[in-house]
C-alpha cells in the first residue's frame, strides 16, 4: 500500500496492499477495498462500502455516506456495493442503502464526472456516463451505457434504458425507455440515441428497425397492450424484446413522444 501519513485508515478496514490513498483520505472500520484501487486526496469511503479492483476516487468525493433520507438511523444502513474500473471525480457522492438489502449497486466502468450523485438504494449497470451534477434520486435504476448530460435530475423509483441518452438540464420523472434521447423541462422523448447506437456498433438496419418499434408503439394510434404484440409480431429482434420488456415492466410509465 502507499498510504499518505495524513491519510487515516481505520482499524477492521480490508484494504488490498496495492491500493493507494492520497492526502487527508478517510477509509471507515468496515470498507472494503480491492486490488489497484486510487482514493485521491480527501475523499472518505464510509464503512457500508465494499469496492471490487481498479476504480479511481478523486478528490473530494464521498462513496458510501448516510442517505439523505429522513427515516435513516445508523442500524438501517444497508452496503454500497461497487464493481471494478469506475472511475468518480471530484465531489462525487454516492450514498449506501437504506430500504433493499441489497443496498446501492454500482456495476464496472461507470464514469462519474464532478458532484454527480446517486442516492440510496439506485442500482446502476455498466459503462454509464453521468455528467456534472447529474442526480439521481433513491431507487433509481439505470441499466447499461446510458449517458446522463449535465444537471440532469431522476426522480426516485424511475429507470432509464440502456442505451439512452438524457439531455441537460432535463427533469426525468417518468422512465426513459431503451435507446432513446430524452429532452425538455420534464423529459420527452425527441428520437433515438442515434449517436450513442453508433458508436456501440448498432446498424443503420437495426436504428431502422428500432425506430419502426417507437413509431408503432407511439406513433400508431394503437393501445399499448395490443401495439406491443404487434411490435414483437412485425419487428422481432433483441431490440424490440428489450423494449417490449422494458415498457410492460414499468411502474412509473413511460415518457412521452414529441416529434
Amino acid at each position: 500500500m502507499l498510504i499518505h501519513p495524513t491519510a487515516i485508515i481505520e482499524d477492521g478496514a480490508e484494504v488490498h496492499d496495492t491500493v493507494c490513498v492520497g492526502a487527508y483520505s478517510i477509509v471507515e472500520s468496515g470498507a472494503v477495498i480491492g486490488a489497484n484501487c486510487v482514493i485521491e486526496s480527501c475523499a472518505r469511503i464510509y464503512g457500508h462500502t465494499r469496492m471490487g479492483m481498479n476504480n479511481r476516487v478523486c478528490h473530494g468525493a464521498t462513496l458510501g455516506s448516510e442517505p439523505q433520507d429522513l427515516t435513516f438511523t445508523p442500524d438501517r444502513a444497508k452496503p454500497l456495493i461497487i464493481g471494478d474500473r469506475n472511475h468518480f471525480k471530484e465531489g462525487v457522492n454516492i450514498s449506501c442503502g437504506i430500504k433493499s438489502n441489497e443496498g446501492t449497486r454500482i456495476g464496472n466502468d461507470n464514469y462519474w464526472m464532478a458532484f454527480s450523485h446517486a442516492g440510496h438504494d439506485c442500482v446502476i449497470g455498466d459503462y454509464n456516463i453521468f455528467a456534472n451534477t447529474a442526480t439521481l434520486a433513491g431507487h433509481v435504476t439505470i441499466e447499461n451505457r446510458v449517458f446522463l448530460s449535465g444537471q440532469v435530475a431522476v426522480h426516485q423509483f424511475c429507470r432509464i434504458g440502456s442505451f439512452a441518452m438524457v439531455a441537460g438540464v432535463t427533469g426525468v420523472a417518468q422512465d426513459v425507455p431503451p435507446f432513446a434521447l430524452a429532452d425538455g423541462h420534464r423529459a420527452k422523448m425527441i428520437g433515438l440515441n442515434v449517436v450513442g447506437l453508433r458508436r456501440n456498433g448498432f446498424t443503420q438496419m437495426q436504428r431502422n428497425q428500432i425506430k419502426a418499434v417507437y413509431r408503432l408503439i407511439l406513433r400508431s394510434g394503437l393501445k399499448l397492450a395490443p401495439a406491443l404484440i404487434q411490435a414483437e409480431l412485425k419487428y422481432p429482434s433483441a431490440e424490440t424484446t428489450h423494449i417490449v420488456q422494458f415498457i410492460q415492466s414499468s411502474q412509473r410509465g413511460i415518457i412521452s413522444f414529441t416529434g
